[in-house]
């Protein structure tokens, strides 16, 4: 069975045509059946991602959101490939002790860091990236983060917070608040 499904796979791929693809095609495509889906590399052909790349931060509610994106190259297991964006987060209060709420800068691993692009949006204003916080039984703490720099500012980023609509078994303690505020504008500079 396993080198059934390995011949079958190979097959797909030797059937279909490698073609490239940029990051602004595949997202203005991706909700319209008529684009074509012969393609097998998402490629940052405009090096759109790059104004992205390096490490960004700001205050909000008497939080520090420290951020740093790297550019990757993700490949599925059937050798589909896209440029993205993989993030890092520090999260730490304000003030004279400043408590570490949240840290990934240090994980060597992108698998592990739960914080992944997806994309650029259909509309091509903004870059969306897929995160998971600590989970907390009952709680929601996983959504979109999308990520906006005016082309007039570049220095300046703009990100905005959106949860997962998925439905959240058992009780929330009052005391829980998510990673990011839901809905809210957050903005970073770049360091």
């Amino acid at each position: 069975m396993k080198n059934i499904i390995t011949l079958f796979v190979a097959l797909l791929a030797i059937s279909c045509k490698s073609q490239i693809v940029s990051l602004e095609q595949a997202a203005q495509c991706r909700d319209n059946p008529n684009c074509p889906r012969d393609y097998n590399y998402t490629k940052d052909l405009n090096n759109t991602l790059n104004k992205y790349v390096g490490t960004w931060k700001g205050t909000y509610n008497g939080r520090v959101y420290e951020m740093k994106f790297n550019k990757n190259l993700y490949e599925d297991f059937i050798g589909f490939k896209r440029d993205i964006i993989k993030g890092r987060l520090r999260l730490t209060t304000t003030g004279n002790l400043p408590l570490t709420i949240f840290d990934n800068f240090n994980e060597p691993d992108d698998a592990k860091t739960r914080f992944t692009g997806f994309g650029l949006t259909g509309n091509l204003q903004s870059y969306e990236l897929l995160f998971s916080g600590p989970y907390t039984k009952g709680c929601m703490n996983s959504g979109s983060i999308f990520l906006k720099i005016n082309p007039s500012t570049p220095n300046q980023m703009r990100i905005i917070y959106s949860s997962d609509r998925d439905i959240a078994v058992g009780e929330c303690p009052s005391s829980f608040t998510t990673t990011f505020p839901q809905q809210q504008e957050i903005f970073l500079t770049r360091q």
